[in-house]
């Protein structure tokens, strides 16, 4: 069970850290604060380069944490915000299925964050003191 849990703490976590340096540091094909926060403010965040720094943070430090496997609750609080907010600003509107820019991946995403703090992190995981 460990084993598995790991497995899907580090696929998932590390998904989100990379979306989280893509919109920071514009790693990854990202465009950055700058850019990410101009395409915020067209789809109606504002400001839009706050939004992306908080967006940024909450996707870097929620998946790193989750990958640690520490502060779980924390960690899928801020995932969990973070995906609940790309539903509610961008694909909430265009229904479930992905296919058509819904939110089917986000409601995924927010289900495998809340499952594993609330299950634990299992065995591989840092044990702070």
């Amino acid at each position: 069970m460990s084993a598995g849990l790991l497995i899907i703490r580090l696929i998932v976590s590390l998904t989100f850290a990379g979306h989280g340096t893509q919109k920071l540091f514009g790693w990854f094909g990202g465009y950055g604060l700058k850019g990410t926060g101009g395409w915020l403010e067209s789809v109606g965040m504002k400001p839009g380069v706050l939004m992306a720094l908080l967006a940024g943070l909450g996707e870097l430090v929620g998946g790193l944490l989750f990958a640690l496997g520490v502060w779980l609750p924390v960690a899928a609080a801020l995932l969990g915000v973070t995906m609940l907010v790309a539903i509610i600003a961008v694909h909430g509107k265009n229904g479930y299925w992905v296919t058509q820019n819904g939110f089917e991946y986000n409601l995924v995403l927010i289900a495998v964050a809340l499952g594993v703090a609330l299950i634990g992190p299992g065995a591989y995981a840092l044990h702070l003191i």
